[in-house]
């Protein structure tokens, strides 16, 4: 069996980061299902539909719209290491 390297291809994606300010606009944003709540520090988070199963967008984290179409939530470290501004 012979073992071959593989690149990702490039893919251009939205991407908004979540925020005090825009939790309202991101969560009419996002157009699978999803709910609002608290976390256990009373600090708003969104629960978004993946295609992995439910995921939770906390604030600072980011909202990425994949390019399918799906949404999904990104922790600011690895969207900083992964995604660069187009």
């Amino acid at each position: 069996m012979m073992i071959k390297k593989y690149r990702k291809r490039p893919v251009v994606v939205e991407a908004v980061q979540f925020t005090e300010k825009n939790k309202y606009k991101i969560f009419n944003y996002i157009t699978c299902n999803k709910s609002t709540d608290l976390d256990e520090d009373n600090c708003p988070i969104i629960k978004i539909q993946t295609l992995e199963g439910i995921m939770t967008a906390k604030i600072g984290d980011w909202i990425i719209k994949g390019i399918n179409g799906e949404f999904y939530p990104c922790k600011p470290d690895i969207f900083e290491k992964t995604y660069e501004e187009v």
